[in-house]
C-alpha cells in the first residue's frame, strides 16, 4: 500500500488532538459562561454553602441530557420527596453552535471526507467530551439546609430535632450515556446542515434531499430565538427587572420561544404550577398553569386571556414560508415541488418532536413531619407541562407540506444549482 499523500497527511493533522482539546474546552466554557450569568441573573449567587460553582456544573450537564437528581433528608420522624426533569436550552444551544462550528472548522474547503477520517475526528472529541462529563458529574453535587418556618410544622421540627436537608447529585452513568448521544446529534446535524462540509462519497447522492431542509429547520429555530431575545430586550427596557430578564434569556429563552412556535401550529400542551416553583415564562402562561388542576395551552385557551396569542399564528406561517422558499431556492431545480413539501413535512414534524422531547418540564418537592404538611405547603410544590405529542407532530407534518409546496413555488423565478438560463436573444 502506498503512504498517505502529503495533502491526505495536512488533512488528519488539522483535525487531531489538538484540536480536539480545544473544541471540547471551547464547547464547555462557552456553556459554563452562559450558564453562570444566567444563574447570576437569577439570583443563584446567594445560594449557601458556596454552591454556586456546583449550580452552575449541573447546569452544564442537564444541558446536554445528563440526569440530576435531587436528594432530600429529614430524619426519622419525617419524609421528603423531590424530583426535577428540565433543560436549559440556551446552554444547550449555546453548546451546540460552538461544538458544531468546532468540528466543521478543520473540514471547511473539502467536497469529500472519507468515513474512517471523519469517525476518526469525531471519536477524538467524544473520547474527550466523555472524560469532560465524567468530571462535571461528580463535581455537580450539593446538599442545602432548610428552615421550616415559625409555625406548627417548625415546632414539631424544633421538638424532634428534624432538620430537612434537600440537595442534588448526578447519575454518572446516564449522564455519560446521554451526553454522549447529545454529542453524535450535535455532530450528525452539523454535517447535515453545512453546506460545505465534506460528506463520504456514498452520502453524497442523499445530501439534495436532506440538507437543505435540515437548514430550513435549524433557521427556522434560531429566527425564533432571535426574536425572542430582541422581544426580551424590549421588556427589559421599557418594565425593568433587566437581570431576571438576563436570566431567561441564557437560561431558557428556547423553552420559551419553541413552545410559542408548537402553539402557533396549534398544538396543545398540558400543565400546572402549584406551590412556590414558577416557570421562567411571561405572565399570560403562568396565570393559565395556575387557573386549575390541569391546564390546557393552546391558542384557544391563551386568547381568553389576551387576543393578541393568534400572532402566533402570522409569526408561524411568515417564518415557515421563508424556510421554505430557502429551502427550495438551495436545492437543485429539477426536485419539483411536491417533494419540496414532503421534505419540509417530514423536517418540520421531527423539528416538533425535538421540541416535544426537550421541552417538557417537571418539578417536585414537598416534606411531611408525622404526617403534617402532606409533602406540600410552603415547604412543597408541584409543576409539570408536557405536550400532546402526536397530535403536535401531525400540525407540523400539515403545516410543512403546505408551506413546503408554496415556498417551492415562490422559488420557481430563482435561479438555481443546475438549472441552465436560455441566452438571450
Amino acid at each position: 500500500m502506498s503512504p498517505r499523500s502529503p495533502s491526505a497527511q495536512a488533512a488528519v493533522a488539522r483535525h487531531g488532538w489538538a484540536q480536539a482539546v480545544a473544541t471540547v474546552l471551547g464547547t464547555l466554557v462557552a456553556m459554563g459562561v452562559v450558564a453562570a450569568l444566567g444563574l447570576w441573573g437569577a439570583g443563584a449567587t446567594d445560594l449557601p454553602e458556596n454552591a454556586f460553582p456546583r449550580v452552575v456544573t449541573a447546569t452544564v450537564v442537564t444541558a446536554v441530557g445528563g440526569t440530576v437528581k435531587l436528594s432530600g433528608s429529614a430524619g426519622g420522624l419525617a419524609d421528603s420527596e423531590a424530583g426535577l426533569t428540565v433543560i436549559p436550552l440556551s446552554v444547550t444551544l449555546t453548546g451546540a453552535l460552538v461544538l458544531g462550528a468546532g468540528f466543521l472548522r478543520p473540514l471547511r474547503h473539502r467536497a469529500v471526507a472519507g468515513g474512517p477520517e471523519l469517525a476518526g475526528w469525531a471519536a477524538r472529541i467524544a473520547v474527550l467530551w466523555l472524560l469532560a462529563l465524567l468530571a462535571l458529574a461528580y463535581a455537580a453535587r450539593q446538599t442545602f439546609k432548610l428552615s421550616l418556618g415559625d409555625d406548627t410544622l417548625g415546632d414539631l421540627g424544633d421538638l424532634f430535632g428534624v432538620s430537612p436537608e434537600v440537595g442534588f447529585t448526578t447519575d454518572v452513568p446516564q449522564t455519560l450515556l446521554f451526553g454522549l448521544l447529545w454529542l453524535a446529534g450535535v455532530l450528525v446535524l452539523a454535517l447535515l446542515v453545512s453546506r460545505r462540509a465534506p460528506l463520504p462519497g456514498r452520502l453524497l447522492p442523499f445530501q439534495e434531499s436532506v440538507r437543505p431542509a435540515a437548514h430550513a429547520m435549524v433557521v427556522l429555530l434560531l429566527a425564533y430565538v432571535v426574536l425572542g431575545i430582541l422581544v426580551a430586550l424590549l421588556v427589559a427596557v421599557t418594565r425593568g427587572h433587566a437581570p431576571e430578564t438576563l436570566a431567561v434569556i441564557l437560561l431558557g429563552l428556547p423553552n420559551l420561544v419553541w413552545l410559542a412556535l408548537t402553539i402557533g401550529l396549534g398544538a396543545t400542551w398540558n400543565g400546572r404550577v402549584e406551590g412556590p416553583f414558577g416557570l421562567p415564562m411571561p405572565h399570560l402562561l403562568d396565570e393559565v398553569l395556575r387557573s386549575e388542576d390541569t391546564a390546557t395551552l393552546n391558542l384557544r385557551t391563551l386568547a381568553e386571556h389576551d387576543g393578541r396569542v393568534w400572532w402566533l399564528v402570522v409569526v408561524d406561517a411568515v417564518l415557515l414560508l421563508s424556510v421554505a422558499f430557502l429551502m427550495a431556492a438551495r436545492s437543485p431545480a429539477r426536485v419539483r415541488a411536491w417533494r419540496h413539501a414532503v421534505h419540509l413535512a417530514v423536517a418540520l414534524a421531527l423539528t416538533v418532536l425535538m421540541i416535544c422531547l426537550v421541552g417538557r418540564i417537571s418539578a417536585h418537592y414537598g416534606l411531611s413531619v408525622l404526617g403534617i404538611g402532606d409533602l406540600g405547603g410552603d415547604l412543597g410544590g408541584d409543576l409539570f407541562l408536557k405536550p400532546e405529542l402526536w397530535a403536535a407532530i401531525g400540525l407540523g407534518a400539515l403545516w410543512g407540506l403546505v408551506a413546503g409546496f408554496l415556498g417551492a413555488l415562490l422559488a420557481r423565478p430563482v435561479h438555481r444549482k443546475g438549472e441552465i438560463k436560455p441566452a438571450d436573444a
